[in-house]
């Protein structure tokens, strides 16, 4: 079964500085129909004008990723960590027993434009921890590359969860499919370009949750960035 979430449905927040768009419930963003997906939590498709980040503040007992797609972000946290992510880097924060951090633009003339990723942990109260890693783009290139899962598969960063998160950069007009496994359920997000997915036509923040399936294919209408989440029932 394959179900659509169109990018129009998701919940907006504006906040001048910051314009997000919300898959599931936050914030202020409430809709008890779209809570998560399994153990995915948060999906959140922000927009940092330069200059303008999240100040400092606390988490605890949750995964977060975060994916850039245009721009620089930058984070500090209370572990010590302070770097820049761009295009092609993937972060994973285990907030654990607890940690604050900031996130900020990290150019003055440029927007930064990023997907934070909120996966529930099946381990709580453990150490905080920082991990960061930079993927050549031809690993991703016309493939689902693993780079999050529970065992560093491939060289992936390590996720306290049973769960994947695959990405795939996609020319154009090329096709790709996922062999699946019905006892899971999969979320595949469009992060930017046009698609089908399983012949349902795709843009960037649609996205589709999958369950019983054995396989997922995409075909590219355009040059086309994925995210694809393996996740457990």
């Amino acid at each position: 079964m394959m179900i659509k979430r169109y990018r129009d449905d998701r919940g907006p927040t504006d906040a001048g500085w910051l314009k997000s768009m919300h898959s599931f419930s936050f914030g202020q963003y409430h809709d008890p129909d779209h809570m998560g997906f399994g153990p995915l939590r948060v999906i959140n498709d922000d927009r940092v004008i330069p200059g303008a980040g999240f100040g400092t503040h606390s988490h605890a007992n949750m995964e977060i990723i975060s994916y850039v797609l245009r721009g620089e972000l930058a984070h500090k946290d209370s572990m010590g960590n302070g770097s820049s992510i761009k295009p092609g880097d993937i972060q994973l924060m285990s907030a654990g027993s607890g940690v604050s951090h900031s996130e900020f633009n990290g150019s003055d003339n440029e927007e930064v434009h990023f997907l934070q990723i909120w996966i529930m942990p099946n381990q709580e109260n453990t150490d905080p921890d920082y991990q960061e890693k930079s993927f050549n783009v031809d690993e991703l290139n016309n493939t689902f590359r693993v780079v999050v899962s529970p065992d560093g598969e491939n060289g992936s960063l390590v996720i306290k969860q049973d769960a994947r998160m695959l990405v795939g950069k996609l020319d154009e007009d090329v096709k790709v499919v996922f062999d699946a496994k019905p006892e899971r359920k999969y979320w595949l997000q469009m992060a930017q370009g046009i698609a089908e997915v399983n012949g349902e036509e795709a843009r960037a923040g649609d996205g589709f949750a999958f369950s019983g399936e054995d396989k997922i294919t995409v075909k590219s209408h355009t040059q086309s960035e994925i995210l694809l989440f393996d996740l457990p029932q």
